[in-house]
C-alpha cells in the first residue's frame, strides 16, 4: 500500500516543517486561529438548531446509535428506508459518539459538525500553502503562499453555500467525507516533504478508506490525488504511478470497500441509482441547470434553498444555454489538462467531485442540493483568489477581507433560517411555493406545533398541485383525525392507500380512525396489514394490543404489547398498557413492575400512575395506591380518572383507617361534574362514596341513575353489578373492596 522508504522524495526542493523559522510558525498558527474564529462567528448561531427532516430517520429514530459498544452495532447503520446513514458506517459511528455524549440534545452534534468543518478548512489551508511552495509554483507564488492559502481557506470556510453541510446535522455526511478527502490529499503532500514518506502515505490511505465509509462521493479521491501528483509533482501519469504504485494500489483497494457498502445499501430505499424510476438522460439534462445554479450561488450566494423542487428537465430550447455552459467548461477542462495542467486540475477537481451526484446516475429524491458544492467550491475559490492576486497583487488582500466579512454575515443570516423547523420550511415554501413536497413538509411542522387549520391548508395546497400525492393525503388525514373529524380522515387514508397500497403508516392511521369510530374489528384488520408490511412497527403493535384488549382478547393483547417493547424498550405507553393487561389477568407483581417502568421512562404519565394505583389497591397496598392518585392530582387537579379512582379507594378500600367517605363524596362529585354526568362508572363511584359517608338513600338513588345509563348504553355487566349494589344500599350496607 505504501512506497519503499528509500525512494527519493519528489518534493526535495520544498520547505519542510523543520526548516520553518519560529516567526513563520507563529504566523501560520495565527492564521489558523483566525480561520477558526471567523468560522465560529459565521456559525455561532447554529449550535441550537433543532433536528429537522432526515435527522429523524438517521439520528433520533436510529436504534443503532444508542450504544457505542459493541462497536459493530454503531458501524451497522439502517438502510431499508433510504436513511442518510445507510451504507455509511463511519458517519453512523460519529452520531453514536454524539448520542453517547448528549443523547438527543443537539449541542454536541452541532459542535462536532463545526469541528469537522473547521478541520477541513485548516487542512485546505495546509494543502494550498504547501502546493504554492512546490517547485512548479514557487517562483510565482512563494512570497504570497501563506496569505493566498489563508484567503482560500477563510473564504471557503465562511461561504454561505456551506451552511447545509454544516448546520443541517445529518448532512455531516458531506463535510465528514470532505474532511477525509482533503486529509487524503494533505497526507500525500506531506509524504513528499517527509524523510519517512511511508507513514504519511499509509495515513493517506487510511483517510481515503474512512472517507469511502462516510459518503460515496469519496470515489473520486484516488483520481484527484493521482491528478495532483501528475500536475504538481511527477509531471506525468506514468512517472507518478511508477513512483507510488503501491500507494495507488492501496487507494484503489478502498474502492472495493465502497463497492461493498454500495451493494449492501442498494438503491438507498429506491431513491438513487438507475432503478430509482428516473431516466439517466432526464436526470443529466436537469444537472446542466443544477451545475449552472451552483456556479451562480458560488458567486452570488443569495436565495439559498433548503430543499429544491424534485422536477426533471425536459428536452427543449430552454436547456441549451445551461448545456452549452457546462459542456464548454468541461471541454475547457479537458483541453487545459493537456495544455495548462494546473488550470485543468481546478476544473477537474470541480467536475470529478460533482460527477457522482450531478451527472447521469439519478438521485430521484434530490435533483439539486447545495451541499454537493461543499468540496467542489474549493476549486472555484482557489481560481478566484489566485486570479485576483495575479490581477491586482497585494491589494487583493483588502478585497479578501471585505469578502470574508460579507460572506460571514450572509452565513450567520442564513443560519437564522434554521432556528426552527417552522422557520426553515416557511423559508423553503416562500422560495418554492409550487412544490408540493415542501408544502407537505411545512404542513407536518404546523401539525406538530398544534396549528391544525394552517396545516390543513398546506396539505390541501400540496394536493391541489399534485392530486396523487399519497403522503399528503395521509398527513391531511392525520390533521382531520386530530380535529376529531374521523369520517373525513378515513376518506383521506383510503385515498392514500388507493395510490400506495403498501403504505404501512397509512394502514396504521386508518386503523386508529376506525378504532375511534368504534369499529374495533376493522381497526384490528388495518393494524395487521401494517404489521405485515413492517413487522417491527412498535406503535402498531401497541395499538393492536389496545384493540385486542378492548375485544377481551387479553392474552393476545399482552403478546402485542411485549412485541412493541421488543422493538422499542423505552416505549412508556406500551409498558403502561402491558401493566393494565397484566392487572386484568391478576398478575399483580408483573403489572406493578411494568407500570413502574413506564413511570421511570415518563414520570408525568398520568395513565400509568392511575393504573399503578389500581394495581396497588388490588394488591392490598392501599396507602401506596392513594399516594399514586394524589401525585396525579398534584399536577392535574382535573384528571377525571384520578379523581374517580381516588374516590373509589377512599370509599371501598380494605383499610378502615384510610377510608374517608366525606372526601370521597367531594372527589366523586367533581369527577361526575367534569365528565358531564353521563358516565355510569363515575356515578357508581359517587354512590359508593355516599354509602361510606352514611348517606344510603342518596347512594341508592345515585346507583339507580347509573343503572339507567348503563342499561341505555347496553353495558350489561355493569348493570347487573349496580342492581346488586342498590340492594346493599337499601340495607344500609356500604361496599368493601369492590372493583371500580
Amino acid at each position: 500500500m505504501v512506497g519503499p522508504k528509500s525512494e527519493p522524495s519528489p518534493f526535495t526542493d520544498a520547505p519542510t516543517p523543520s526548516l520553518l523559522v519560529a516567526s513563520d510558525r507563529r504566523i501560520i498558527f495565527t492564521a489558523g486561529v483566525l480561520i477558526i474564529l471567523a468560522t465560529l462567528a459565521a456559525y455561532l448561531n447554529s449550535f441550537s438548531v433543532p433536528f429537522i427532516n432526515d435527522d429523524y430517520g438517521s439520528i433520533t429514530d436510529n436504534a443503532t446509535i444508542r450504544h457505542l459498544w459493541p462497536i459493530w452495532d454503531a458501524l451497522s447503520p439502517p438502510y431499508a428506508g433510504g436513511e442518510t446513514v445507510g451504507g455509511r458506517p463511519v458517519l453512523n459511528l460519529s452520531f453514536a459518539v454524539n448520542y453517547a455524549i448528549s443523547g438527543k440534545a443537539v449541542w454536541s452534534y452541532h459542535a462536532l459538525n463545526f469541528i469537522i468543518h473547521v478541520l477541513a478548512g485548516l487542512i485546505l489551508f495546509g494543502i494550498m500553502r504547501r502546493t504554492l511552495l512546490l517547485p512548479v509554483l514557487r517562483e510565482r507564488f512563494s512570497s504570497a503562499a501563506l496569505p493566498m492559502a489563508f484567503a482560500v481557506a477563510l473564504l471557503w470556510a465562511v461561504h454561505p453555500l456551506q451552511t447545509e453541510a454544516v448546520t443541517y446535522i445529518v448532512q455531516r455526511s458531506e463535510s465528514l467525507m470532505g474532511l477525509f478527502f482533503l486529509l487524503t490529499l494533505y497526507c500525500f503532500v506531506r509524504a513528499g516533504e517527509s524523510r519517512k514518506p511511508g507513514t504519511w502515505l499509509a495515513l493517506s490511505t487510511v483517510a481515503c478508506l474512512l472517507g469511502m465509509a462516510s459518503k460515496e462521493v469519496m470515489v473520486s479521491a484516488p483520481l484527484v490525488v493521482l491528478l495532483y501528483d501528475r500536475t504538481f509533482v511527477a509531471g506525468t501519469f506514468r512517472k507518478a504511478f511508477l513512483q507510488h504504485w503501491r500507494y495507488y494500489s492501496g487507494l484503489a483497494a478502498t474502492w472495493l470497500v465502497l463497492a461493498y457498502l454500495v451493494a449492501g445499501v442498494g438503491s438507498r430505499g429506491g431513491s438513487a441509482g438507475f432503478v430509482a424510476g428516473v431516466s439517466w438522460w432526464a436526470y443529466a439534462l436537469t444537472e446542466f441547470q443544477a451545475i449552472t445554479h451552483y456556479l451562480w450561488l458560488s458567486v452570488w450566494p443569495q436565495n439559498l434553498t433548503f430543499i429544491y423542487p424534485r422536477t426533471l428537465a425536459k428536452p427543449g430550447i430552454e436547456i441549451v444555454p445551461y448545456a452549452l455552459l457546462v459542456a464548454s467548461l468541461a471541454m475547457g477542462t479537458l483541453i487545459a489538462l493537456r495544455r495548462s495542467p494546473r488550470m485543468g486540475f481546478l476544473g477537474a477537481w470541480f467536475f470529478l467531485i460533482l460527477a457522482p451526484t450531478s451527472s447521469v446516475v439519478p438521485v430521484a429524491t434530490e435533483t439539486m442540493a447545495e451541499r454537493r458544492m461543499y468540496l467542489a467550491l474549493a476549486s472555484l475559490v482557489v481560481f478566484a483568489v489566485l486570479g485576483l492576486y495575479c490581477l491586482v497583487g497585494k491589494r487583493s488582500v483588502i478585497v479578501f477581507l471585505v469578502l470574508t466579512m460579507g460572506l460571514t454575515w450572509l452565513t450567520f443570516h442564513r443560519n437564522e433560517n434554521y432556528r426552527s423547523e417552522l422557520a426553515i420550511w416557511s423559508d423553503t415554501v416562500a422560495k418554492s411555493p409550487n412544490d408540493p413536497i415542501t408544502r407537505n413538509c411545512l404542513g407536518n411542522v404546523l401539525l406538530q406545533n398544534g396549528q391544525i387549520n394552517e396545516a390543513i391548508i398546506q396539505f390541501q395546497t400540496a394536493l391541489a398541485i399534485r392530486p396523487d400525492y399519497a403522503e399528503a393525503h395521509n398527513n391531511l388525514g392525520k390533521a382531520l383525525f386530530q380535529k376529531g373529524q374521523f369520517d373525513e380522515s378515513i376518506i383521506q387514508f383510503q385515498k392514500a392507500l388507493a395510490i400506495t397500497p403498501d403504505y404501512a403508516e397509512v394502514h396504521y392511521n386508518l386503523g386508529s380512525a376506525f378504532y375511534q369510530k368504534g369499529f374495533v374489528d376493522e381497526a384490528i384488520t388495518q393494524y395487521q396489514e401494517a404489521l405485515a408490511l413492517q413487522p417491527d412497527y412498535a406503535p402498531v403493535h401497541n395499538s393492536l394490543g389496545n384493540a385486542l384488549f378492548q375485544k377481551g382478547r387479553v392474552d393476545e393483547a399482552i403478546l402485542q404489547f411485549q412485541k412493541a417493547l421488543a422493538d422499542n424498550p423505552d416505549f412508556a405507553d406500551a409498558h403502561n398498557n402491558l401493566g393494565a393487561a397484566l392487572l386484568q389477568k391478576g398478575r399483580l407483581d408483573e403489572a406493578i413492575a411494568e407500570l413502574q417502568m413506564a413511570l421511570a421512562l415518563q414520570p408525568g404519565h398520568a395513565g400509568a400512575r392511575n393504573n399503578l394505583g389500581a394495581t396497588l389497591m388490588q394488591a392490598g397496598r392501599m396507602a401506596e395506591a392513594l399516594g399514586e392518585y394524589w401525585k396525579v392530582l398534584e399536577t392535574q387537579p382535573e384528571n377525571v380518572d384520578a379523581l374517580n379512582n381516588l374516590a373509589w379507594a377512599l370509599a371501598t378500600g380494605p383499610q378502615a383507617t384510610l377510608r374517608d367517605g366525606v372526601s370521597a363524596v367531594a372527589l366523586a362529585q367533581k369527577a361526575v361534574r367534569l365528565s358531564g354526568g353521563g358516565n355510569p362508572r363515575m356515578l357508581r363511584t359517587l354512590a359508593a362514596a355516599e354509602a361510606e359517608a352514611g348517606r344510603f338513600a342518596e347512594a341508592a338513588e345515585t346507583a339507580r341513575q347509573a343503572l339507567q345509563l348503563a342499561t341505555v348504553q347496553k353495558n350489561d355487566p355493569l348493570a347487573a353489578t349496580l342492581q346488586k349494589e342498590i340492594e346493599l344500599y337499601q340495607m344500609d350496607t356500604p361496599l368493601r373492596e369492590g372493583k371500580p
